[in-house]
């Protein structure tokens, strides 16, 4: 099995849009402003193609396992998210949306937006490597903050983020649902 991480390219739009709505659920359709599964996906395959959302190519990386993307790691840094959410705001504000898109991090630390195994390659330590990946990232950038945000309901993945190392530090609230926000120093 051949295995890396690379930044993600435009043209990995395709594959990458299904494992963005995998790990975000609803807030796609927030995002989005669609509730049609294919327009959520034309529109997110878009913003990774682009330069100026969250979902970027520029911010994510993908997982393959030789040669198929297997996971994505969304990935930038809290001073960066609002100039990116405002890019959004405007672009479903010209399509006549009207959308407020909540911070997800403080401005000091590194936010992990998105991550996400596709189901076939689940049970692979695909997901710890790119939560490695994304550490080996704050390091190389000086350390700090790397936080992610959790639904309360996520029990699994709350244990996992606490084997990982990450503490819950405060309650944070994203399209009026209940998050923990977790963080652990780098």
């Amino acid at each position: 099995m051949n295995f890396q991480i690379r930044q993600a390219r435009p043209g990995d739009s395709e594959a990458v849009a299904p494992l963005i709505v995998n790990a975000i659920g609803e807030i796609a359709d927030h995002m989005t402003a669609e509730n049609e599964p294919e327009k959520i996906l034309q529109k997110l395959r878009a913003m990774v193609e682009g330069e100026h959302t969250r979902h970027s190519h520029r911010f994510t990386y993908v997982a393959e396992v030789d040669e198929a993307i297997a996971g994505i790691l969304v990935l930038y840094h809290g001073k960066e998210a609002e100039a990116l959410d405002r890019y959004l705001i405007e672009q479903l504000k010209q399509e006549g949306h009207a959308r407020t898109i909540e911070p997800e991090a403080h401005l000091d630390e590194w936010y992990i937006d998105t991550v996400s195994v596709d189901p076939a390659f689940q049970g692979q330590r695909i997901g710890s490597r790119l939560f490695e990946y994304a550490e080996t990232i704050v390091a190389e950038n000086g350390g700090g903050k790397l936080a992610l945000n959790v639904d309360l309901q996520k029990e699994g993945a709350i244990r996992l983020y606490h084997r990982l190392g990450f503490a819950i530090t405060e309650p944070w609230t994203i399209i009026g649902e209940p998050f923990h926000h977790m963080v652990k120093t780098i």
